[in-house]
This record gives structure tokens, C-alpha cells and sequence, in this order.
């Protein structure tokens, strides 16, 4: 059970209308909406982070779903792995994500960006100079900012949903239990 109450989606609505524009309202939200200007700021940022730019929205996702991992963050791991189903990635190549190094699901550019989100979720942060300069034979500047970005916003969102204990929304929770069984999920402890 969250430790913070979330507020109604109607109390939000008026001075967010994107949060009833989505396929289901993320409880986080919720939550952030005791401090309008903290949902309106971080729903900006993610909004440039993931929904803007020259980096594939897909990997974009998958890059968020490995760093999740990386973190222990169940919660944004639904939210992602679902995210990415949305962009185009198969399901195939979701439950090979934590494969990305072997499986030939996976381009040279990809297991670089994957390889550094997952580095980058580690606890201290393991990414290396040689890792950097791999991710930069595949990416222009820009892309790896985007990249970086990416991750760093799901280190917030992984803090957040984590130390609030955030309930798994319907949606993501089924797609969780169903599409990505086998990946640490357990039914009644995350979802």
C-alpha cells in the first residue's frame, strides 16, 4: 500500500488535462499532484525526455526498462516494458532485454545504449569511459544525451515509486504478470 494518499484524478485534471489524456493515469502522478509544481515539472520533463528527439522511442522504453531493472524498481518496469510494447518492440525482444549482450535480437547500437543503462543503475554507478565510447561510435552527442537522460529520469521515477511504495496500476500490473513472467515478478509482492 503507497505511504501517501494519491489524489483523485478529477482534483487533478483542470490544471493537468494531459493526465486524462493517457491510457491509464500513472498513481505516481498521483501522489506528485501534493505538489502541483513538482507534476507539472517533472510531467514536462518526461514528456521532452521520452516523447521527443532523435533516439528511437522503443529504445528509449527499453533503455528505462533495463535501468529499472538495474535499480529494483518493479513498478517502472511494468510501466516500461508496457511502454515499449506501445513503441513497436516485440515482446520477444522485451523478455530478451536482460539478454541484450548474446541474444541476436540486438544491434551493436543497442546492447551499447542497453549495456550503459544498466551500468548506470547500478549502485555505486558502474558505466566506464570504454563503455561511453562505445555508446558514442553509435550515437551523435545529442542521442547520447538523450540516452542519458532517459536514464536519469528513471533514476527519479525509480526513487520515487520505490520509497513510496506506489500501487501498480491495472494495465501495466497485467501486462507485467502476463508479458514479462519470469523476470523477478512475483503476484501480491509487486504487482
Amino acid at each position: 500500500m503507497t505511504h501517501i494518499r494519491q489524489l483523485p484524478l478529477d482534483e487533478l485534471a483542470e490544471t493537468f488535462p494531459w493526465l486524462k489524456s493517457m491510457e491509464y493515469t500513472p498513481n505516481s502522478m498521483l501522489t506528485m499532484g501534493h505538489w502541483p509544481e513538482l507534476l507539472g515539472a517533472v510531467g514536462g520533463l518526461a514528456g521532452v525526455v521520452l516523447g521527443s528527439g532523435e533516439v528511437d522511442r522503443g529504445l528509449k522504453q527499453l533503455v528505462a526498462f533495463v535501468v529499472s531493472n538495474a535499480s529494483g524498481c518493479r513498478y517502472c518496469q511494468a510501466h516500461t516494458s508496457h511502454g515499449a510494447v506501445h513503441q513497436g518492440v516485440t515482446l520477444e525482444k522485451i523478455n530478451a532485454a536482460f539478454e541484450f549482450e548474446t541474444s541476436p535480437l540486438f544491434n551493436d547500437a543497442e546492447r551499447a545504449a542497453l549495456r550503459v543503462a544498466l551500468h548506470a543503475g547500478m549502485t555505486p554507478n558502474a558505466v566506464d569511459a570504454e563503455q561511453m565510447a562505445t555508446l558514442r561510435e553509435h550515437f551523435t552527442e545529442k542521442q547520447v544525451v538523450e540516452i542519458v537522460a532517459v536514464i536519469s529520469l528513471f533514476g527519479f521515477f525509480n526513487r520515487w515509486n520505490d520509497t513510496m511504495a506506489t500501487t501498480l496500476e491495472d494495465i501495466p500490473r497485467s501486462f507485467a504478470v502476463d508479458g514479462i513472467s519470469g523476470r523477478g515478478w512475483e503476484v501480491g509482492k509487486h504487482a
